[in-house]
């Protein structure tokens, strides 16, 4: 498999605007001609293997900031958004795509914001006459949608959240213990009931209940997030102003989520929790055991492991439910999700309903040539009650298989025949593929063939 060339024009510039060089002096200190460094800044060639080591020399530059971050997901938000039929143009080379996420990325974020307006506009049009009667006639994007763009586009890393999360347990301390202080601290009272809404806070009793129904984990969860929203206000309020949400709704979802950011980053914090998932090989129980959290916890928390000088494994995390509608999602590799649907039948975290309790492996090749290394395991949640309703839902984690050999799970698995890994696709929309026994609708990009008197793997082919 051929090795991937790094194109990085974007953050050179960046860092060279920070270091407040001219592109001479810049180059002087890289050690490279002028021509040179140009031909980088504007992705004409890519970063050599010298100026890589010159960077980490010379500035202590965290080298793993130049691999593709926004870029990937650019390119596959891009990718997803020009299959749609009003785009009735020929297929745009991948070769395009990534020159304009790398060369403009604002250009390319436009693109997609007008592109979510556009599908807005087509998919409620029930609803247009209220959208446009109201005072600035603008059509608002789902506030849901602007919230998952906003930590998706943030690596799913918040630092200034991160590293006050991180402040909050004492050494040795266990999560529910520290709430437990900090709630006596602020004169209000801890109850723990048989009832069915998980967690109640009280501002004028002084008083915050939480379902005795959950599991310890959850109750110590929720008992933080709580305490995020009570003493963190004015952190979570100047994030949210650098955020600029277009709606009241979106903001509000967004600091309940950077609450529950807070409440994971404070169960598991950031220098403790990576210098376990070290030494455990990232084993997702015994990590779950060590900081009192749920395996699905301890999955979300691998996926925000990217603080500059100090990043973790680069992992995918994806939650789906039976349906295979995705929950939650965040890549750091790259590997995309859809944006819009599910994600591929093939991927083995549909299969995970299947097996509860037990952990799946699989190895994967995505069409693009990139190989991963994927675990999926069942997180189905009880009500806590005969009469209360199951929350079925199934995750995702993995990496890059060049990654594998840090990960317990891979242990005896053949990673380097490739025969050993399965084909699988971001969605169907958009796959690329062409004898898939899995296809559930034709790619949008490509031509098909109709032959009433021949019938493959699928009624119709993939020109």
């Amino acid at each position: 498999m051929a090795v991937q060339k790094l194109y990085a024009g974007v953050k050179l510039r960046e860092l060279r605007g920070r270091l407040g060089l001219t592109q001479r002096g810049f180059a002087d200190k890289l050690g490279i001609s002028l021509p040179y460094l140009n031909q980088m800044e504007n992705n004409n060639r890519p970063v050599s293997t010298a100026v890589v080591i010159a960077l980490a020399q010379e500035f202590g530059f965290d080298v793993t900031e130049l691999q593709a971050g926004d870029e990937a997901r650019l390119v596959g938000d891009m990718r997803e958004a020009l299959a749609d039929p009003v785009f009735n143009v020929p297929q745009v080379p991948l070769a395009d795509l990534r020159l304009a996420a790398s060369n403009a990325p604002a250009l390319a974020r436009a693109f997609l914001h007008l592109h979510a307006a556009y599908r807005q506009t087509h998919e409620r049009l029930a609803s247009l006459d209220e959208a446009l009667g109201r005072d600035d006639g603008r059509l608002l994007p789902s506030p849901w949608e602007e919230v998952r763009d906003f930590f998706h586009y943030c690596d799913n890393y918040i630092d200034a959240v991160d590293r006050a999360a991180e402040r909050f347990l004492r050494d040795g301390e266990e999560a529910q213990t520290a709430a437990l202080r900090a709630y006596e601290k602020l004169g209000i009272a801890v109850r723990f009931e048989d009832v069915a809404e998980v967690r109640k806070f009280d501002a004028e009793a002084r008083s915050l209940t939480i379902s005795r129904r959950q599991p310890a984990a959850t109750r110590s969860f929720q008992m933080i997030l709580q305490l995020a929203l009570l003493t963190q206000n004015p952190l979570l309020e100047a994030t949210l102003d650098l955020a600029r949400f277009q709606t009241p709704e979106a903001r509000a979802i967004a600091k309940v989520g950077l609450a529950n950011y807070f409440a994971g980053a404070a169960m598991m914090p950031y220098g403790r929790f990576l210098t376990a998932a070290q030494d455990t090989r990232h084993d997702l129980e015994r990590l779950a055991e060590r900081f009192g959290t749920s395996v699905e916890q301890v999955a979300h928390r691998l996926s925000t492991l990217q603080r500059q000088g100090a990043k973790g494994i680069p992992f995918f995390f994806v939650r789906v439910d039976q349906a295979g509608t995705i929950t939650k999602r965040h890549s750091a590799t790259t590997l995309q999700f859809a944006r819009y649907g599910g994600a591929c039948p093939l991927w083995n975290v549909h299969r995970a309903f299947e097996t509860p309790g037990q952990f799946l492996r699989q190895l994967a090749e995505t069409p693009d040539g990139v190989r991963y290394f994927c675990l999926a395991r069942d997180v189905s949640k009880s009500g806590g009650a005969f009469d209360a309703p199951a929350r079925r839902f199934a995750i995702g984690l993995g990496c890059e298989v060049r990654h594998a050999k840090a990960l317990v799970y891979a242990d005896h698995m053949d990673v380097d025949t490739p025969e050993a890994f399965e084909p699988i696709g971001i969605s169907c929309r958009i796959c690329e593929r062409r004898n898939c026994h899995q296809r559930a609708v034709p790619p949008l990009e490509r031509r098909l063939k109709v032959e009433a008197d021949q019938r493959g793997l699928l009624p119709y082919q993939v020109i």
